[in-house]
């Protein structure tokens, strides 16, 4: 199926909860200083648990609590980054998920996808060569499978 590509000023910022994804905030805050006509969402994508992983559910349900709280709070310390860059805050939203994910490139495109963003911003993972070459890094698998859309890389 080729989809045809409708450029647009949505910008997805994929973020956990690292320096290098603030530094991502930062850039973007800092880059387009509020410029008029651009819709920033910023997400973090919380991966699902397996099964067993938490002995009960009360626990792993206390768990996903504690890191959703975590993560809120994150995520609106980077909203407030980009408003106080310029962004009227009814172009700013933030928003977590928790998905199953094979990769977490694969769900950060699959968001980008369901919701026509035009770039995605990332963080630069900071993995030595030899761990990104065993383990992968996020925003190289996001660079090589992305399609339709620009990528930036922030380091």
């Amino acid at each position: 199926m080729n989809k045809e590509h409708i450029f647009n000023k949505n910008i997805l910022i994929a973020v956990d909860e690292s320096e290098n994804a603030r530094r991502a905030v930062l850039y973007v805050a800092k880059l387009l200083e509020g410029a008029k006509g651009f819709r920033v969402s910023v997400l973090h994508v919380i991966p699902e648990p397996e099964e067993d992983y938490f002995p009960t559910l009360e626990e792993r349900d206390k768990w996903l609590d504690q890191h959703k709280k975590k993560v809120d709070k994150t995520l609106e310390d980077y909203r407030q980054i980009l408003i106080q860059g310029g962004f009227d805050p009814s172009v700013v939203s933030v928003r977590s998920i928790m998905r199953h994910c094979p990769s977490m490139a694969t769900c950060i495109l699959e968001e980008k996808d369901e919701a026509e963003y035009s770039t995605v911003v990332v963080g630069r993972q900071g993995l030595s060569r030899s761990q990104e070459f065993l383990f992968g890094s996020v925003s190289s698998k996001i660079v090589n499978y992305a399609r339709n859309c620009t990528v930036w890389v922030v380091e």
